[in-house]
Protein backbone atom coordinates (compact mmCIF):
# COMPACT_ATOMS: atom_id res chain seq x y z
CA UNK A 1 0.00 0.00 0.00
CA UNK A 2 1.46 3.46 -1.07
CA UNK A 3 1.67 6.24 1.63
CA UNK A 4 -0.89 8.30 -0.47
CA UNK A 5 -3.51 5.44 -0.05
CA UNK A 6 -2.04 4.72 3.93
CA UNK A 7 -3.10 8.61 4.80
CA UNK A 8 -6.60 8.47 2.64
CA UNK A 9 -7.54 5.42 4.57
CA UNK A 10 -6.80 6.82 8.17
CA UNK A 11 -8.55 10.02 7.28
CA UNK A 12 -11.41 7.95 6.72
CA UNK A 13 -11.26 5.59 9.30
CA UNK A 14 -10.65 8.79 11.95
CA UNK A 15 -14.33 10.30 9.76
CA UNK A 16 -16.67 6.90 10.59
CA UNK A 17 -15.05 6.91 14.07
CA UNK A 18 -15.87 10.40 14.73
CA UNK A 19 -19.11 10.07 13.15
CA UNK A 20 -20.01 6.88 15.12
CA UNK A 21 -19.13 8.51 18.12
CA UNK A 22 -21.61 11.99 17.77
CA UNK A 23 -24.33 9.20 16.78
CA UNK A 24 -23.70 7.33 19.78
CA UNK A 25 -23.28 10.51 22.10
CA UNK A 26 -26.70 11.96 20.06
CA UNK A 27 -28.54 8.75 20.98
CA UNK A 28 -27.43 8.91 24.71
CA UNK A 29 -28.87 12.00 25.21
CA UNK A 30 -32.23 11.73 23.72
CA UNK A 31 -32.80 8.70 25.79
CA UNK A 32 -33.44 10.87 28.58
CA UNK A 33 -35.95 12.88 26.86
CA UNK A 34 -38.25 10.44 25.90
CA UNK A 35 -41.35 9.98 27.48
CA UNK A 36 -42.76 6.87 26.22
CA UNK A 37 -46.64 6.01 26.23
CA UNK A 38 -48.50 3.69 28.24
CA UNK A 39 -51.95 2.95 28.85
CA UNK A 40 -52.79 1.35 32.36
CA UNK A 41 -53.73 -1.81 30.64
CA UNK A 42 -50.10 -1.90 29.73
CA UNK A 43 -48.59 -1.06 33.00
CA UNK A 44 -51.05 -3.60 34.47
CA UNK A 45 -49.15 -6.30 32.37
CA UNK A 46 -45.98 -4.71 33.04
CA UNK A 47 -44.69 -3.58 29.73
CA UNK A 48 -43.73 0.07 31.74
CA UNK A 49 -40.29 0.71 32.84
CA UNK A 50 -40.15 1.22 36.47
CA UNK A 51 -38.28 4.82 37.55
CA UNK A 52 -37.90 6.00 34.29
CA UNK A 53 -40.17 8.58 32.71
CA UNK A 54 -43.17 7.77 31.14
CA UNK A 55 -46.27 9.08 30.20
CA UNK A 56 -49.54 7.27 30.73
CA UNK A 57 -53.24 8.45 29.76
CA UNK A 58 -56.78 7.58 30.01
CA UNK A 59 -60.29 9.02 31.52
CA UNK A 60 -60.15 9.77 35.72
CA UNK A 61 -62.42 7.07 37.46
CA UNK A 62 -65.63 8.40 38.98
CA UNK A 63 -65.35 8.72 42.49
CA UNK A 64 -61.50 8.19 42.64
CA UNK A 65 -60.08 11.52 43.30
CA UNK A 66 -59.31 12.24 46.83
CA UNK A 67 -57.63 15.58 48.24
CA UNK A 68 -55.52 16.62 51.19
CA UNK A 69 -57.07 19.06 52.69
CA UNK A 70 -53.72 20.33 54.27
CA UNK A 71 -51.56 20.72 51.20
CA UNK A 72 -51.82 20.42 47.58
CA UNK A 73 -51.35 16.70 47.37
CA UNK A 74 -53.95 14.66 45.00
CA UNK A 75 -54.90 10.77 44.30
CA UNK A 76 -56.98 9.37 42.28
CA UNK A 77 -56.92 6.30 39.38
CA UNK A 78 -56.63 6.60 35.73
CA UNK A 79 -58.54 4.12 33.60
CA UNK A 80 -59.12 2.64 30.30
CA UNK A 81 -61.97 0.57 31.07
CA UNK A 82 -60.18 -2.15 31.27
CA UNK A 83 -57.08 -1.58 33.99
CA UNK A 84 -56.77 1.13 36.51
CA UNK A 85 -53.75 3.02 37.08
CA UNK A 86 -53.65 4.57 40.64
CA UNK A 87 -51.45 8.12 40.51
CA UNK A 88 -50.38 10.31 42.77
CA UNK A 89 -49.40 13.96 42.42
CA UNK A 90 -48.40 17.14 44.62
CA UNK A 91 -49.49 20.36 42.93
CA UNK A 92 -52.35 22.34 41.44
CA UNK A 93 -54.69 20.47 38.62
CA UNK A 94 -55.40 21.78 35.64
CA UNK A 95 -58.87 23.59 34.86
CA UNK A 96 -60.12 21.38 32.85
CA UNK A 97 -59.29 18.37 35.20
CA UNK A 98 -62.50 16.55 36.70
CA UNK A 99 -63.82 13.06 37.21
CA UNK A 100 -64.43 11.07 34.47
CA UNK A 101 -62.62 13.34 31.93
CA UNK A 102 -59.32 12.29 30.07
CA UNK A 103 -56.02 12.85 31.40
CA UNK A 104 -52.74 12.31 30.37
CA UNK A 105 -49.85 11.96 32.86
CA UNK A 106 -46.25 12.40 32.83
CA UNK A 107 -44.38 10.79 35.64
CA UNK A 108 -42.51 7.82 36.95
CA UNK A 109 -43.88 4.31 37.81
CA UNK A 110 -42.97 3.44 41.59
CA UNK A 111 -41.63 0.09 42.72
CA UNK A 112 -45.14 -0.53 44.87
CA UNK A 113 -47.05 -0.32 41.77
CA UNK A 114 -48.50 3.30 41.88
CA UNK A 115 -47.81 6.22 39.46
CA UNK A 116 -46.30 9.45 40.56
CA UNK A 117 -46.51 11.97 38.67
CA UNK A 118 -44.67 15.17 37.47
CA UNK A 119 -47.65 16.60 35.41
CA UNK A 120 -51.44 16.16 34.72
CA UNK A 121 -52.67 17.26 31.36
CA UNK A 122 -56.43 17.71 30.81
CA UNK A 123 -58.03 17.13 27.76
CA UNK A 124 -61.63 18.82 26.52
CA UNK A 125 -63.55 16.32 25.31
CA UNK A 126 -64.25 12.62 26.82
CA UNK A 127 -64.79 11.67 22.91
CA UNK A 128 -61.12 12.30 21.72
CA UNK A 129 -58.60 9.78 22.22
CA UNK A 130 -55.07 10.80 21.74
CA UNK A 131 -53.34 8.89 19.08
CA UNK A 132 -51.38 6.81 21.10
CA UNK A 133 -54.05 5.47 23.62
CA UNK A 134 -55.38 4.17 20.14
CA UNK A 135 -52.92 2.80 19.39
CA UNK A 136 -52.14 1.46 22.95
CA UNK A 137 -55.51 -0.33 23.12
CA UNK A 138 -55.33 -1.75 19.70
CA UNK A 139 -52.02 -3.63 20.47
CA UNK A 140 -53.60 -5.06 23.23
CA UNK A 141 -56.32 -6.59 21.28
CA UNK A 142 -59.17 -3.97 22.42
CA UNK A 143 -61.35 -1.38 20.59
CA UNK A 144 -61.00 2.34 20.76
CA UNK A 145 -64.23 2.43 19.92
CA UNK A 146 -65.61 0.59 22.83
CA UNK A 147 -63.47 2.66 25.03
CA UNK A 148 -64.64 6.47 23.29
CA UNK A 149 -68.69 4.81 23.88
CA UNK A 150 -67.81 4.48 27.54
CA UNK A 151 -65.89 7.75 27.72
CA UNK A 152 -69.49 9.21 26.10
CA UNK A 153 -71.63 7.33 28.47
CA UNK A 154 -69.48 8.40 31.97
CA UNK A 155 -69.61 11.92 30.56
CA UNK A 156 -73.51 12.31 30.29
CA UNK A 157 -74.24 10.86 32.88
CA UNK A 158 -71.70 13.47 34.39
CA UNK A 159 -73.92 16.15 32.27
CA UNK A 160 -76.72 14.21 34.20
CA UNK A 161 -75.61 14.30 37.81
CA UNK A 162 -75.28 17.92 37.12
Amino acid sequence: MTPKRKRKLYVIVTLVSLAAVAVGLTLYALRANINLFFSPVQIAQGEAPMSRSIRAGGMVKVGSVSRDAESLDVAFTVTDFVGDLQVDYQGILPDLFREGQGVVVVGELQDDGRFRAKDVLARHDENYMPPEVAQALEEAGYSPADFQAKAAEVGQQRKDDT
